[in-house]
């Protein structure tokens, strides 16, 4: 296996887990860039060495089975990814945790909806993407994310709970467009990262963290398309214009 380069471009330095499909027990934490995911799947193929890792993916591998790949956290620098992974190893070995128990944090951590855990296939899906192809009877609305998709570095009105959140609010839209929208789109550098059916629309003329605006601001409610044929679709043939935030299709 491996990725395209698109893909590799994008991951730059990464933190995976190698998971057993049987048990679903992770038991090998690593990290790289590239392929660097995939080599130890051919190590256990190619070479004699005897280790754990390589001996249960050679048992995976004689069950008829193959090793879940699982990207963590990407888009790293080299020594991010060096502390992650070797925060990820002590808290996944640590004799004095229990590890029967799941955590319990009420929120996620920063970036759990961008850059968070993925498998492969939603990583390709993420970064080697397709041209949008437009159902003639659907109105979108493209709005951008560029000031709320990275939460780590995402300051006052922009601050959200999740990217549902960054999408639906808040938008200087006309009164009459906001009633003819079917879905709004979330667009992250020219990639949909989410797409809502509108279901119904309201003005609001104060963000939740105190910031007022000049002119009311459209919020939309509505179901969070996860399976939407419009996600993670190429629509950089439809920019915004200079310092815009919105477009129309």
């Amino acid at each position: 296996m491996e990725f395209k380069q698109s893909v590799k471009e994008a991951l730059n330095y990464y933190v995976y887990a190698l998971v057993n499909p049987i048990s679903h027990m992770i038991f090998y934490i690593g990290k790289g860039k590239g392929d660097r995911v995939f080599q130890h799947a051919e190590d256990a193929l190619n070479e004699n060495t005897q280790s754990l890792k390589l001996d249960t993916i050679r048992e995976i591998i004689s069950l008829g089975e193959k090793v879940n790949y699982f990207i963590l956290r990407h888009n790293l620098t080299e020594e991010e990814a060096f502390l992650l992974e070797s925060t990820l190893i002590d808290m996944l070995t640590y004799s004095k945790f229990n590890h029967e128990n799941q955590l319990t944090n009420i929120a996620s951590g920063y970036h759990q909806w961008d850059e968070g855990i993925k498998t492969i296939d939603e990583v390709n899906a993420l970064y080697d993407c397709q041209k949008i192809e437009v159902n003639s009877n659907d109105r979108l609305l493209l709005v951008s994310l560029n000031r709320s998709f990275n939460q780590a570095k995402a300051n006052g009105v922009y601050r959200r709970l999740d990217i549902y959140e960054s999408t639906r609010k808040y938008w200087a839209i006309g009164t009459d467009k906001a009633q003819e929208i079917d879905y709004v789109l979330g667009v992250y550098k020219g990639i949909v990262r989410c797409v809502i059916k509108v279901e119904s629309h309201k003005w609001v003329s104060q963000a939740e963290d105190g910031t007022i605006f000049k002119k009311p601001r459209c919020c939309f409610d509505g179901k969070n398309c996860t399976d939407s044929i419009y996600l993670n679709k190429d629509v950089t043939d439809y920019p915004f214009g200079s310092g815009g935030a919105i477009r129309y299709i």
